[in-house]
């Protein structure tokens, strides 16, 4: 059975299109092209549905392998990051982790551990995964990467202080300068850490206030929290006192002190005292000192002074204050003792001033007109 085409041509007959009413004749295009188009799209696909079949499944290949590399990197991160958690609460047992462990230092510095390290891990598994699928479709690469270098050099330049910013978060963050709980010495304020971010440290000074302070412009930091502190004292006494008596006081001041709560246990070593730290002409100060809890150095301070004035007071040995002592008021002259009498020179209008007044000299009158 021949063709509908073959049949036509056979018969000698053509389709004749109708003509237009403008008169013109349309190409309309015939049966044996269309089946030759047809043919021809069918050998290409032919031709090509193997390599299609095989980018798709390097595509989907690529796809699979980054959304499972992504998925078991962030969760070891995740797994790290509570391991750390528990290792600090199995410290928090412990007696000197109860003293050197915040809670909420230790969270919030392993959940910005943990965010950092997954963004880093999801741009550079993603970011590898679509540079891969864009090659796959024999995209150049150069110049996209050199476009995004340039980007990237300008975005630098303009952001410079953000990046400067989210750098030194990171590495402060990472080496535990500084947590949640500790009382810190930032150059540029001075407080209690409230807050750690990749930007912005939040601390809460003496007076209440909250200093926001971008990480990038700390220069160098003391931590006042970390490992101990120290309580120095200062006891101003006259020359004339007795030092034995004196450092008597103070031993008996300190082994007090020493064995009872709370402060046996803010002191991590015994109240020593130093000796004499000056010697004036009528005081010296005796220097007393202890090693005592992080950020409990000016507690422990007070303690000491207010313990040291009372025994002192029992003692009837004088405290005097000042770099000078004052000496005693019935040792101090009257101040007037010395003043003569007023006299009546003092009073412009007595007889006295008048008459030593000189004599002003007179005027000559003018002429009567």
């Amino acid at each position: 059975m021949s063709s509908l085409p073959a049949v036509l041509l056979a018969a000698g007959a053509s389709p004749t299109p109708s003509p237009s009413p403008s008169g013109t004749t349309p190409a309309v295009a015939s049966l044996q092209d269309a089946q030759q188009s047809a043919t021809n799209a069918a050998s290409w696909v032919e031709q090509n549905w193997s390599t299609w079949l095989a980018m798709g499944l390097q595509i989907l290949l690529i796809v699979v392998v980054a959304v499972a590399l992504r998925s078991v990197v962030r969760r070891a991160i995740t797994k790290l990051i509570d391991r750390m958690g528990r290792t600090a609460e199995a410290v928090n047992g412990t007696a000197l982790g109860g003293l050197l462990v915040n809670a909420e230092r230790r969270r919030q510095r392993s959940q910005a551990i943990g965010s950092v390290l997954r963004s880093v891990a999801s741009f550079l598994i993603l970011g590898t995964a679509a540079l891969m699928v864009l090659s796959t479709f024999k995209i150049n690469l150069a110049p996209l990467l050199a476009s995004a270098g340039v980007a990237g050099v300008a975005i630098g330049f303009g952001a410079r202080n953000l990046v400067t910013d989210f750098l030194s978060g990171v590495f402060m963050i990472l080496e535990d300068q500084y947590g949640v709980g500790d009382v810190i010495d930032a150059g540029v304020a001075t407080g209690e850490v409230i807050e750690v971010g990749l930007r912005v440290t939040k601390l809460r000074g003496s007076d209440g206030e909250i200093w926001y302070v971008r990480n990038g412009e700390i220069k160098r930091i003391g931590n006042l929290s970390q490992g101990w502190a120290t309580a120095g004292v200062d006891v101003t006494v006259r020359s004339s006192e007795d030092l034995d008596k004196v450092k008597e006081t103070l031993d008996v001041v300190a082994g007090h002190m020493s064995k009872e709560e709370p402060w046996n246990e803010l002191l991590w070593g015994p109240v020593e005292v130093l000796g004499l730290d000056s010697v004036l002409i009528d005081s010296m100060v005796v220097r007393v000192s202890a090693k005592t809890m992080p950020g409990k150095a000016l507690t422990v301070e007070r303690e000491l002074r207010w313990r040291i004035k009372r025994a002192f007071d029992a003692a009837h040995i004088r405290i005097v204050g000042g770099t000078t002592a004052v000496e005693d008021a019935t040792d101090t002259p009257d101040p007037t003792a010395t003043v003569a009498a007023p006299s009546v020179f003092s009073n412009a209008d007595s007889a006295q001033t008048k008459a030593t007044t000189p004599i002003a000299p007179q005027q000559p009158e003018p002429p009567a007109k």
